[in-house]
């Protein structure tokens, strides 16, 4: 029966020769799926949609860079309409999430930035997460954070080839 196990564990995967290969990769699933349910009981703690949380985690990033950010910008990191950005724009504005402000570059365009409500909210919904993952990060060595990075810049690269 572990035989079994074992073997149905690994067969999404071409090289089962190596049961340690085919451990790493169902390691990689499990974490993404804990991820992905993290995700899902942020969004109901902070009752928001996945678009409404990429586009507070967008302007968290901007932000900490300094860079202004548009609804273009927005949009294209979406990958939506600007029609539905200005929807997604409305709801957060309305619920307190987002301020806009008049682009003094373009006339024609405005600047979207995180509200301070939003970065708190953020930070108190995420912050207890984020430090048990930097509890687990801190212990390694140079060679093993390292040897992670670029474990997972490969996957990415592997993963985004796929969708080419």
């Amino acid at each position: 029966m572990t035989g079994e196990k074992e073997e149905h564990s690994a067969y999404w995967y071409a090289d089962t020769d190596d049961a340690s290969n085919a451990a790493v990769l169902q390691a990689l699933r499990s974490y993404r799926a804990a991820e992905t349910a993290m995700r899902r009981r942020t969004q109901q703690s902070m009752e928001m949609g996945e678009n409404e949380l990429l586009v507070l985690r967008f302007l968290a990033r901007a932000n900490a860079r300094g860079e202004d950010v548009t609804p273009a910008h927005l949009a294209r990191y979406l990958g939506i309409t600007s029609v539905s950005t200005t929807a997604l724009f409305d709801r957060l504005a309305k619920s307190g999430h987002i301020t806009r402000t008049p682009n003094p570059g373009d006339r024609r365009s405005v600047l979207i930035a995180a509200s301070p409500k939003a970065e708190d909210e953020i930070r108190d919904t995420l912050a207890a997460m984020h430090g048990r993952m930097i509890d687990v990060v801190r212990p390694m060595t140079s060679a093993d954070r390292a040897s992670v990075i670029g474990f997972l810049r490969a996957m990415q690269e592997a993963v985004d080839e796929i969708d080419r």
